[in-house]
């Protein structure tokens, strides 16, 4: 699984190309819309923290269905063990965002870019949410690899978790502008872009210019922000196809820190 020579595109893929807006549905079978928005809200922020705790690894299923629980918890809302259960079996079912099957169908008659998932999943959990996906299961020859965080323990923003990504696609130090991360987590687009990686933001609340729009100031101190600022992940793939052209393959030549948004507006 090398890439030394090639454009890596890494996709993170909880929230960037499966959406979890069936797992919102099944909460609002139980609490209605309103609860479940703010049960699957709270869920999603615990989930998102888990890489400030340095010292605590754990598998990230495990994590997930803790978060769940303490999200529910904070709400003073309970679930059955048999309905959590189904809430975590859902993942194994999830769909695409829309934007990203025209963008995975553009790579697949790329051969200067090598499409890998990254994930802070397991390698079991993310294997199986790839290959039993109802849309997104048809575009795994797309993919060269997964790489995951189980082998080295940690979890993105961690320094260590983007080194092992280039290590894992065959990168070396002075090559990692070749890697592209694409996710619309602001956590992971500051890690990957600390580690001196290229990364496109998926903004899909609303655009630069609507209810979105970049807002992590910490994140601009640690790494200057995201490459570039985009609404889908198809536009993603659009934008680093014409850079990684335009640079004669390799995509990090030309860059600076500061963001450009491409979406509406």
């Amino acid at each position: 699984m090398s890439s030394g020579n090639k454009t890596v595109i890494a996709f993170d893929l909880y929230g960037t190309l499966l959406s979890t807006e069936s797992i919102a549905k099944e909460l609002a079978t139980h609490f209605g819309d309103e609860k479940a928005q703010s049960v699957a809200a709270l869920w999603r922020r615990q989930v998102s923290i888990i890489g400030l705790y340095g010292c605590l690894y754990k598998p990230f299923s495990e994590i997930t269905n803790t978060s769940l629980r303490h999200a529910l918890d904070e709400l003073s809302l309970s679930l059955s063990d048999t309905d959590v259960s189904k809430l975590m079996t859902a993942y194994d079912s999830l769909g695409t965002f829309p934007d990203v099957p025209p963008a995975l169908k553009a790579l697949a008659s790329n051969p200067s870019i090598d499409a890998y998932v990254f994930s802070n999943g397991t390698d079991a959990m993310v294997s199986s949410s790839v290959n039993q996906s109802p849309s997104l299961s048809s575009h795994t020859s797309v993919f060269k690899g997964i790489v995951t965080v189980e082998e080295v323990k940690a979890y993105k923003p961690d320094p260590k978790v983007y080194t092992h990504l280039a290590e894992k696609v065959g990168k070396k130090a002075g090559d990692m502008a070749d890697i592209w991360l694409v996710s619309g987590n602001p956590f992971d687009v500051v890690g990957a872009r600390a580690a001196s990686m290229q990364a496109a933001w998926i903004d899909r609340a609303g655009g630069h210019h609507g209810k979105g729009g970049w807002t992590d100031k910490l994140g601009e101190l640690a790494s200057g922000g995201p490459t570039v600022i985009v609404k889908g992940v198809d536009e993603a793939v659009n934008e680093i196809q014409k850079r990684t052209k335009d640079n004669g393959g390799k995509s990090g030549a030309g860059f600076n820190n500061e963001a450009a948004a491409l979406g509406p507006g």
